[in-house]
């Protein structure tokens, strides 16, 4: 059975909190999300024992600037370091939480 938000609360300078149609609410801080980001290159990087966030010459504090709603499955943030290709889908939130 698919995971599904039904309300997202972004603070750009603390974190993320959503409420799952379980009536699960989990609250996400914002380097939790950034260093577990599940992009390839992401990904990649803590493959090799490297750490996707902070990365050399990374802006303090971390923020996002943006946040954007990814069809009915899940949210991407455009994050103050520049990267933005990380899609986080409900159902890993849902299982973090």
């Amino acid at each position: 059975m698919a995971v599904t938000a039904v309300d997202v609360d972004v603070d750009r300078a603390r974190g993320v909190t959503v409420t799952f149609d379980d009536g699960a609410v989990c609250r996400y801080d914002l380097v939790e999300l950034r260093q577990n980001c599940p992009c390839a290159t992401c990904r990649n990087l803590r493959e090799r024992g490297e750490d996707a966030w902070p990365r050399p010459g990374s802006p303090q504090p971390l923020a996002v600037q943006d946040a954007e709603l990814v069809g009915a499955w899940g949210i991407s943030f455009t994050w103050n370091d520049g990267h933005a290709t990380g899609i986080y889908p409900w159902d890993a939130l849902r299982r973090w939480c």
